[in-house]
């Protein structure tokens, strides 16, 4: 059963064919794309192609994608989850995105807390990765400020629109108990 995640603003829950629109809108944002390494969207087509693949990844164990839902407005406001989901290594990389009405409230903050709080505990990961465009200031101070350290830069690591970007690789790890 795919796990439903609270905090108290917002629901992390399973992205289905019925959030595609919102998808759409998130994902052909150039704001949004602009740091992400993945082309606008052009059809709504491709955001349920995309949904299917977040439903893949659960279902192969390769990784989880929660949409992120206002409790208040019931709006589905980007997604957050992990990829590169490796069991036997105990990590996995975090990804995130909230279309831009909704930033700087403080939700990126509060998803992330508690993806990474459920990351080492229900999935027992020891390690969570994020990797991330060295000019996306937001993202690499908002790592930062929740507890990753950055490790290093990937040279030319990711393309964006045909042009390669350095990117930034941070992590966090569990506590040793």
């Amino acid at each position: 059963m795919f796990p439903i995640l609270e905090t108290d603003r917002l629901i992390l829950r399973q992205i289905t064919d019925q959030d595609a629109e919102a998808i759409f809108a998130c994902f052909s944002n150039d704001e949004v794309t602009r740091y992400y390494g993945l082309e606008n969207m052009e059809s709504i087509e491709q955001a349920i192609s995309m949904i299917q693949t977040f439903a893949a990844l659960y279902q192969e164990k390769r990784g989880i994608r929660w949409g992120i839902e206002r409790r208040d407005t019931k709006e589905l406001i980007g997604t957050i989850g992990f990829h590169a989901l490796a069991q036997k290594h105990r990590r996995a990389e975090i990804g995130y995105e909230i279309i831009p009405e909704h930033w700087r409230n403080g939700f990126a903050s509060e998803v992330i807390s508690k993806v990474v709080s459920y990351g080492f505990s229900a999935l027992g990961l020891s390690r969570i990765g994020a990797v991330v465009f060295t000019d996306n200031e937001a993202s690499n101070r908002l790592l930062l400020k929740m507890g990753f350290q950055k490790e290093g830069v990937l040279r030319q690591y990711m393309y964006q629109n045909g042009t390669p970007y350095d990117t930034n690789v941070y992590s966090i790890v569990k506590p040793r108990e």
